[in-house]
């Protein structure tokens, strides 16, 4: 009995002496859709990671000036694109998926980026991420998830792994994936993100 007191009150020492620090995702959509389909696969992928604290943002919280050198010198670094930078930089890694707009970003991910690399070039500031794409057609939006996995980078962009969901309205339903192959490479691309942050 007295072996087992002995062994309990060890492992509620060690317990409390472990520091455990959940890890902090924010994951949000290159769209300033609604109804993103984009934050919809988002949100779904950062739900499969374990232990960790997700925020979900979207741009429409964060309204911005159309960028231009013009408006920057007369009226300086809106807060909305500071704000959104410091989210990304106290995270432990992000969650993003892209819109393509005409083989492209959106043009509200697009100013959105403009101007936070206003604030810091290298404006990824090495953190993991899970990049991905989709589209209700069957490329998945891969044109635009070419154009940040090779431009990233230059951007202090660190992708991890990336995941493009085609033919979205025929391959996630109810708020799920349910083509059987398509989750097993998504659930690929989680795992590797998950241990690196």
């Amino acid at each position: 009995m007295e072996n087992k007191k002995i062994f309990c009150n060890f492992v509620l020492e060690t317990f409390k002496n472990t520091t455990y620090k959940m890890k902090n995702i924010i994951t949000f959509a290159g769209s300033s859709s609604k109804n993103s389909i984009n934050k919809q696969l988002a949100a779904y992928a950062a739900g499969l990671l374990k232990d960790t604290k997700t925020e979900i943002l979207d741009l429409n919280d964060f309204p911005l000036p159309i960028y231009s050198i013009d408006e920057e010198i007369a009226n300086g670094i809106p807060q909305n694109a500071q704000t959104f930078l410091n989210k990304i930089h106290k995270s432990d890694g992000v969650v993003l998926s892209l819109a393509e707009h005409n083989g492209n970003f959106s043009a509200a991910f697009k100013n959105m980026y403009d101007w936070m690399s206003r604030i810091q070039k290298n404006l990824w500031n090495q953190i993991p991420m899970l990049l991905m794409s989709t589209s209700p057609g069957g490329n998945g939006a891969k044109s635009v998830l070419g154009i940040a996995k090779n431009g990233f980078p230059h951007m202090g962009g660190n992708v991890i792994a990336d995941f493009s969901l085609p033919n979205f309205n025929a391959n996630f339903l109810e708020g799920r994936l349910i083509n059987d192959s398509l989750k097993d490479e998504l659930l690929e691309a989680v795992s590797k993100f998950e241990k690196v942050i």
